[in-house]
């Protein structure tokens, strides 16, 4: 036995650490990697299930190579320059003050020397390399672009140089310069801080610059000179582009630029490579003069001749001579503005538009009057929702699409909606993480209404509506086709759908009284169709419980190995990611095709390397009254572009979300590039079917960015375009809160002058430019927006663009000056007066603008609503203009019938459409029709209180306005009964108590004459 103490651990002996740390930090790592995984392994299996892992793997894969590349050049460059700095340093820094005040920070930056000279870098190369992977596109249109067939009229160079090689050029050139002034800033602070490099005076003729920084820095100066020689250099391209100064209206090189400004980008890009040169003399002579002089004048040169002398040039000799100096750049900019926008085929003609309304006068045009479209899809948004919404949690867009469909073997001008869910609508009760991941998961159905007739009292005459009580929607006109709406604009987050097969399911399919429980239920075919990535497992059902932050994904007994989720459900989204190089339209419409419901999208090539054509805001361009008041319609990115081409059309299925993408513009250069650079993603134009194609129509934002470039590009002499006197504007919506902003373009079908039929177009007209001009009509806008319903062929007019000039000295109205003209009509006037009283609310739809009878013809709906309670919209009037002559009555037909003489020559497609409700059952039938002027007869055998007149013929004032209060206060009643019908669903009590208004409105209106209203 010993009582020796125990050997204490030495105080140096290491510690031996325990599992904790390692522990910790392990779980960490493990927990910022599923983090990651959960948001980009569901990337690819979302890519994975659409089929175009392609996609993602190509832009993954060159972000990730320019990233690397990029982070490599960074790093790599600015690490040797401190490297090389900090190894060439004198073994003995001078002993000056200088140097002495270094020796702190010298102490203080040891320590940590090895930290900075692999940290710095590595930081540089990681933002680097950041900023290059967001290059992608542009290296891969460098990679894949190929010559377009046309060349620039400066240096007869290809126009693809300018639209693929001469972006990746600048890129490649920019970041080099940036690498190259980052490896100089580094080399000059660690010379300067261990002495290589000395500031102050010499001392005892000692140099202030080691040889090893003289020769590092010279070779760095020199790299610098070379690269700002190549950027001069291409800056005699990229001129080709520029926006002109001065407030002038063209783009590209001008007079100035061509024998000024290109010749001293010449002479400073050979300037600054004698420059080079001179710093590589310096490396080995050690004399700093001559490189020092050369950017002296260097800098001297850049002021005088890139300055002063293209000042002189503009000033004295282009200013005093300005239109005929600039002439043949002007029309250089003329003509690549109408082909980089589409524009140089525009059938243009003139117009001597009639202002008087000649009886007949619309014979010829019959085929447009028939079709003229009366329901306004961006104000019947709430009839569609109160008549067919069928419950709360349905809901339709506030702006529905115009198409067109075959009807009983006629087209026919549809507006039409989808049927979406939007859970908004379930009441507080219903919300909970079942019911809106696994029950509540789609819509159901479209509806779908005549363009150009009006239902019962003024509600859409419905084609296509209701929800079926079978399994499959079945409709005459669409035939058999596939209700439910898993992806739109409005559908939830995500949903979770699938269950095992032979059971009924839990998703509400929809309502059904007949089924005891009120619905009828649906379970999603998984195991037939792939809607979305599979969560059947509890590797993925952990990823998207992660990536949407609900855990109940992980538990919910709901969720099975027969589950697939949904998400990014919005159809412009869905392209977005699968066709990252499209600008997308912003309107997307549904149509029934092929027996699925189908969401059209419109996608754009585009570009700002058009040499010499004009830069516009695609943001500007596309903003009008329907994108600032419609939640669904939206203006393209504020992107500036000189080149815009619709080259492709893509579809999304409703059901299974599917996306198809179909090259439209098989001539277009960049999605030429585009298709090299994703081989799989495009389908040809040759597998679009007969049916499909009948629903594709020319773009709205195209036209509109057209139409915008027109204002000032239908002018297509130089002179007369420099003297801007002839230029044009869109008008304003008069229907928009707004005064300012512009009136949109309107899809109907009309039948343009000197054509032979009547075809689906896009149309917009124009006004003089200026803030006084008149709003007098100047031009005519309309595309054939009509692709035909030939399988895998474009119709031989689509895209047809026609352009009506006016007279220079028009008098027609223009949108404006014929919405003024309305409100100012007496008769007009009194009865939206009368019509708005009480508790009502006048809208006036879109004013509509037609090219017939030998002049303009004005059509605009006028709706009537309730302003609170149950409120939707309700045609009752419809105002004509034509010239001076101005129609309001009930119908168009009469409408039309009253400003050209009592006969338009033509049938509307309203025509014979009676103001009175049909009796219903015991009553007896009203006789009388529509007079035209708007008014109801009174039903026979029903005397009116009109007070007999006095002498003179004049009724009592008194009398007069007795009658008018009482009339304008049955006309209420009327209004409100007619709303509390509509509300139950009691169309026959709704049809009397509009018969009883507009007996009201007639009294009202007789009355306020006699007292002189």
């Amino acid at each position: 036995m010993t009582f020796a103490s125990p050997p204490r651990p030495r105080p140096d002996a290491p510690r031996r650490r325990g599992p904790l740390v390692p522990t910790l930090i392990t779980l960490a790592a493990l927990v910022v990697l599923v983090l990651v995984l959960a948001q980009v392994w569901t990337e690819v299996l979302w890519f994975s299930q659409l089929g175009f892992t392609e996609v993602i793997r190509t832009e993954w894969l060159t972000r990730a190579v320019l990233f690397v590349l990029g982070f490599l050049v960074m790093a790599a460059a600015v690490g040797f320059s401190l490297s090389y700095a900090y190894r060439s340093r004198p073994v003995y820094a001078p002993s000056t003050p200088e140097q002495a005040s270094l020796d702190q920070y010298r102490e203080a930056i040891e320590p940590l020397r090895r930290l900075v000279l692999v940290v710095g870098p590595v930081v540089l190369g990681l933002f680097a390399g950041g900023a290059a992977s967001q290059q992608w596109t542009t290296v891969q249109l460098w990679l894949n672009g190929r010559e377009v067939g046309t060349s620039d009229p400066q240096w007869g160079m290809d126009i693809g140089f300018y639209l693929f090689t001469l972006p990746g050029l600048r890129f490649v050139v920019s970041f080099l310069m940036a690498v190259v002034v980052l490896s100089i800033i580094a080399a000059v602070a660690t010379h300067y801080l261990y002495g290589g490099l000395r500031i102050g005076g010499r001392q005892g003729g000692a140099p202030r610059a080691t040889r090893a920084a003289r020769v590092h820095l010279s070779v760095l100066g020199a790299l610098v000179l070379l690269l700002i020689a190549a950027n001069y250099w291409l800056d005699r391209y990229s001129i080709l582009t520029k926006q002109q100064t001065g407030g002038q209206r063209w783009q590209g090189a001008g007079f100035t630029d061509v024998n000024a400004v290109i010749p001293s980008k010449a002479i400073l890009a050979v300037a600054a490579v004698v420059v080079a040169a001179a710093f590589v003399a310096t490396a080995f002579s050690g004399n700093w003069r001559l490189p020092a002089i050369g950017v002296g004048l260097m800098v001297v040169a850049a002021i005088v001749v890139g300055g002063v002398y293209p000042a002189v040039v503009q000033r004295f000799q282009v200013q005093p001579n300005q239109q005929d100096a600039e002439a043949e750049f002007i029309q250089r900019n003329i003509d690549a503005t109408l082909a980089a926008y589409g524009l140089d085929e525009v059938e243009t003609s003139e117009y001597d538009a009639t202002v008087t309304a000649e009886p007949g006068a619309l014979r010829e045009d019959a085929e447009t009057t028939a079709s003229i479209r009366l329901l306004d899809p961006n104000i019947v948004s709430p009839s569609f929702k109160q008549l067919q919404q069928i419950r709360g949690f349905y809901d339709f867009p506030d702006s529905l699409a115009v198409d067109r469909y075959t009807i009983d073997g006629e087209s026919r001008d549809t507006v039409i909606a989808v049927r979406e869910l939007n859970q908004a609508g379930l009441s507080a009760q219903q919300r909970n993480w079942t019911n809106d991941t696994t029950v509540y998961t789609h819509g159901y159905g479209v509806v779908a209404a005549y363009g150009n007739t009006r239902g019962a009292r003024g509600a859409p005459e419905f084609w296509e509506s209701g929800i079926p009580t079978a399994e499959a929607a079945t409709s005459d006109q669409l035939g058999e086709y596939e209700p439910r709406i898993y992806f739109g604009q409005s559908s939830p987050e995500y949903s979770i759908v699938g269950g095992p097969e032979g059971t009924d399911g839990w998703e509400f399919d929809y309502p059904d009284d007949e089924t005891g429980t009120g619905s009828v239920p649906y379970r999603f075919p998984t195991q037939d169709t792939s809607a979305g990535p599979s969560v059947g497992n509890v590797w993925h059902k952990l990823l998207y419980a992660l990536k949407f932050g609900d855990e109940q994904i992980l538990f919910s007994e709901r969720v099975n190995e027969h589950s697939q989720i949904l998400y990014d459900r919005d159809p412009r989204d869905r392209v977005a990611k699968v066709a990252p190089y499209l600008d997308l339209d912003g309107r997307v419409y549904p149509a029934v095709v092929d027996g699925r419901v189908k969401w059209i999208v419109d996608g754009y090539t585009t570009s700002d390397q058009y040499p010499y054509a004009a830069t516009r805001s695609l943001q500007e361009a596309t903003t009008d009254s329907l994108t600032e008041r419609a939640a669904t319609v939206e203006a393209l990115l504020p992107k500036q572009v000189n080149y815009i081409r619709n080259s492709v059309k893509a579809t999304v299925d409703a059901f299974d979300g599917s996306v198809d993408l179909y090259a439209w513009d098989t001539e277009d250069p960049v999605l030429q590039a585009w298709a090299q650079v994703f081989p799989t993603s495009l389908q040809p134009l040759e597998d679009i079917s007969g049916d499909l194609m009948s629903h594709l129509r020319y773009p709205e934002d195209l036209f509109k960015v057209q139409r915008a470039l027109l204002g000032q590009y239908h002018v297509t002499d130089a002179g007369q375009f420099f003297s801007g006197n002839d230029f044009w504007q869109s008008p304003a919506d008069p229907t928009a809160s707004n005064a300012e902003v512009a009136q949109p373009p309107y899809y109907l079908t009309l039948q343009m002058p000197g054509t032979d039929e009547a075809t689906f177009s896009l149309m917009s007209t124009f006004i003089p430019s200026g803030a006084n001009a008149r709003n007098v009509l100047t031009g005519y806008l309309a595309v054939d927006a009509d692709a035909g319903s030939t399988p895998g062929e474009i119709a031989e007019g689509y895209g047809t663009l026609r352009l009506l000039e006016l007279p220079r000295d028009s008098t027609v109205p223009g949108p404006g000056q014929a919405s003024a003209n309305f409100t100012a009509d007496p008769v007009v006037s009194n009865e939206l007066n009368i019509l708005a009283r009480g508790d009502s609310l006048v809208r006036r739809g879109n004013l509509l603008t037609l090219p017939v009878g030998g002049g303009l013809l004005y059509v605009q709906p006028v709706y009537v609503q309730a302003s609170s309670g149950t409120t939707f919209p309700l045609l009752q009037r419809v105002l004509v203009s034509f010239g001076d002559e101005i129609g309001f009555a009930q119908t168009l037909d009469g409408a039309l019938d009253q400003v050209f003489g009592g006969d338009s020559g033509a049938a509307a497609g309203d025509a014979g459409a009676g103001p009175v409700e049909p009796p219903s059952e015991g009553e007896e039938p009203v006789e009388g029709g529509d007079s035209g002027t708007g008014a109801t007869p009174a039903p026979t055998g029903e005397a009116t209180a009109t007070p007999a007149p006095t002498e003179g013929g004049a009724a009592p004032a008194g009398d007069a306005r007795t009658e008018l209060e009482t009339a304008l206060r049955e006309a209420q009643a009327a209004i409100e009964a007619g709303q509390a019908a509509l509300a139950e669903g009691d169309f026959a009590a709704y049809g009397e108590a509009q018969q009883r208004l507009d007996e009201a409105l007639q009294r009202a209106i007789e009355a306020e004459g006699r007292l002189g209203g």
